[in-house]
C-alpha cells in the first residue's frame, strides 16, 4: 500500500507518498523528509525575516554575504538562467514585494512605483565570489526572489534523499511541483498525472499525462495566485521588462522533465514567451515536454508528449 502524509510548508500544502513497508517506520521517514524541506526553506525563503537569501537582500548595495553551499548552488543556477533573458529573472523580488499578489496587502501599484522598481531588476548587478562562497547585490533596494525555482530545487533534493534511502516508489508533491520516484504500482510501472483545468476548481483535470516514469511535472498558471480589482484580473507572474503581469495567449503551461528544477525554470520560460515561441523553445530541448493551455481553450503539445496526453474535457480542443 501507499502511505501518504500531508504537511504545510513553502507557503503551500505538501503531500508526500511512498510505497509502504512498515507504517511506523515510514511515518518517521516522511517526518524526516519534511524536516529536510524545512531546512531548505529556512535557507531560501524571502517570506520570513531571517534566511540566507534575506541576508543578501538586506545587504544590497553594501557588502558581500557568505552563504551555505546549498544556497550558493541555487543562486549560481538562477543567475545563469536569468542572463539568458528568456523570461526567468531571479532579481524580480522588488516587483513581487510591490504587488504582493498572493499575500496580505495585494494591490495595484502606481506606474511611477513600478518604473522605479524596474531599475533594480538586473541579474548583471549580482556579483559572486566563488572562493568565499559569497554574494553581493550591487544596487541598494535589489532583492532576489527564488519563488520560481526553489521548490524544484528542493524537490530534487528530496528525491535524492529518497533514492539514497532505498525508496522504490513514491510521489513528492510540493504544492504543484510533482516529482515521481521510481515506478508506479499500476500501468506497467508508468504513472498518470492530471493537467489542471485553469478555468475551474482545483484538482479538476482537463486531461491526463500518461506513460510517465521517474520524472517531474510542474505547472505555472494564471489561476494560482491573482488579484481582482475594479473588474481587472492580475496574476502573479510578472514581466521584468514592463513590471506588470505577463500578457499573452496562455492560461497555463505544464512541463515534464527529468529534474524538477528544470521543470520549474521551463514552466516560467515557456509561459513568458507565449504558446508559439514557447513551443518553439521547448522543441529545441528533447529533454523537456510541454502542455500549453491557451486562453481560448486550445491546447498545444510538444512533439514528445503527443502520444502521452489524453483529453478529458471536450470544452478544450487540441491544436494539431
Amino acid at each position: 500500500m501507499f502511505l501518504t502524509k500531508n504537511y504545510y510548508g513553502l507557503g503551500t500544502e505538501i503531500n508526500l507518498s511512498l510505497q509502504s513497508i512498515s507504517e511506523d517506520q515510514d511515518t518517521i521517514f516522511l517526518d524526516e523528509t519534511y524536516r529536510l524541506i524545512e531546512k531548505y526553506e529556512d535557507l531560501l525563503t524571502v517570506n520570513r525575516t531571517n534566511s540566507e537569501i534575506m541576508s543578501i537582500n538586506r545587504n544590497a548595495g553594501k557588502s558581500f554575504v557568505s552563504v551555505s553551499e546549498i544556497t550558493y548552488s541555487i543562486l549560481k543556477k538562477s543567475y545563469e538562467a536569468s542572463l539568458k533573458n528568456e523570461g526567468f529573472n531571479f532579481t524580480i523580488g522588488p516587483l513581487v514585494k510591490l504587488w504582493k499578489i498572493g499575500f496580505d496587502g495585494a494591490n495595484l501599484p502606481r506606474p511611477e512605483q513600478i518604473g522605479a522598481k524596474l531599475d533594480l531588476i538586473d541579474p548583471e548587478q549580482v556579483v559572486f565570489n566563488d572562493k568565499k562562497r559569497a554574494v553581493k547585490l550591487q544596487l541598494t533596494g535589489m532583492e532576489i526572489d527564488l519563488g520560481a525555482i526553489a521548490k524544484g530545487y528542493i524537490a530534487d533534493a528530496v528525491k535524492n534523499f529518497w533514492q539514497r534511502s532505498g525508496i522504490l516508489s513514491g510521489i513528492i508533491n510540493l504544492g504543484g511541483n510533482i516529482l515521481l520516484v521510481g515506478s508506479s504500482r499500476h500501468g506497467h510501472g508508468r504513472w498518470q498525472i492530471g493537467v489542471q483545468d485553469p478555468f475551474k476548481i482545483k484538482n479538476l483535470p482537463l486531461g491526463i499525462l500518461t506513460d510517465l516514469r521517474d520524472c517531474s511535472v510542474v505547472t505555472s498558471g494564471i489561476y494560482e495566485r491573482y488579484l481582482k480589482l475594479n473588474g481587472m484580473f492580475y496574476h502573479h507572474m510578472f514581466d521584468s521588462k514592463t513590471g506588470y503581469p505577463i500578457k499573452n495567449d496562455l492560461s497555463s503551461v505544464t512541463i515534464v522533465s527529468k529534474k524538477s528544477i528544470d521543470a520549474d525554470l521551463w514552466s516560467t520560460i515557456a509561459f513568458y514567451n507565449g504558446s508559439k515561441k514557447g513551443l518553439a523553445l521547448v522543441e529545441k530541448n528533447p529533454n523537456i515536454g510541454a502542455v500549453f493551455v491557451k486562453n481560448d481553450a486550445g491546447i498545444l503539445l510538444s512533439s514528445n508528449l503527443e502520444n502521452k496526453f489524453k483529453l478529458l474535457d471536450q470544452q478544450f480542443h487540441l491544436n494539431i
